[in-house]
């Protein structure tokens, strides 16, 4: 009984060094495995969380990718349950939010790094690809984001038709589509490309312009607009138009 009571008197001075270096130096002096030690501590308020902790790391080897884990690997580890693997759940979560809405209402062009912070939290080291649309207004101002596929991003996988259909019902004047690369590549695939044309072609059709479409891989992107492709369909269709009322 003395033991055990020793045990958690140095459970409970450590967790207290913990908290004063992060007052101390912020998040950026911690180890990996520190930041899941005192999520895990959240819920279990008395055990030792560091052997956990590290096991975690070990198993799923990033951070972000214990954050990403299913409910089920993440209880495969020894010693981990509903209580003390719910804040590792919870805080993933309520970051994604808190990112979302730090960018919705605000101008995309005087916003863009939030931008492209929001979408790298929320997509990087997926182990499935996600295809994103952000809707904007007339302004420019972020009006809504969902995520409109999940699974292998091809031709015939993403809808036209469900992007239109979100983007009347939100009154939106203009969309930027974003998808990500689970190998961390941010080169454009065939099936990128013919997806893109589609899109831009199809909002057009219905007067909504596509600013923009990002492939999102590990820390970096690829930009169909700075690479010229956004104006080339653009241009294409229009052509297309003239040619039309011409004949």
């Amino acid at each position: 009984m003395q033991e055990s009571k020793k045990k958690k008197n140095t459970n409970l001075g450590h967790r207290q060094r913990l908290r004063e270096k992060f007052f101390e130096t912020g998040i950026s002096g911690f180890h990996d495995y520190e930041i899941i030690e005192i999520l895990l501590t959240l819920g279990t308020p008395i055990k030792d969380c560091k052997p956990m902790a590290k096991e975690l790391l070990e198993k799923f080897k990033t951070l972000p990718r214990v954050l990403e884990a299913p409910l089920k690997e993440l209880k495969s580890v020894k010693g981990i349950g509903e209580n003390n693997v719910f804040p590792l759940v919870f805080v993933k979560s309520a970051a994604e939010i808190y990112l979302k809405r730090k960018v919705e209402n605000k101008d995309i062009l005087s916003c863009s790094e939030d931008v492209f912070n929001y979408l790298y939290f929320s997509m990087r080291e997926k182990d499935k690809e996600i295809f994103k649309v952000i809707f904007l207004n007339s302004k420019n101002q972020i009006i809504g984001i969902e995520d409109m596929h999940e699974g292998s991003i091809a031709s015939s996988a993403v809808y036209p038709r469900e992007i239109i259909k979100s983007s009347l019902e939100k009154s939106a004047s203009a969309l930027i589509f974003a998808h990500n690369h689970p190998s961390g590549s941010v080169d454009p695939s065939k099936s990128d490309v013919l997806i893109t044309r589609r899109l831009v072609h199809a909002c057009l059709n219905m007067d909504i312009r596509v600013h923009e479409h990002l492939i999102i891989g590990n820390n970096k992107y690829f930009s169909f607009a700075d690479d010229g492709y956004i104006r080339k369909f653009t241009e294409e269709f229009i052509r297309f138009e003239k040619e039309n009322l011409n004949g």
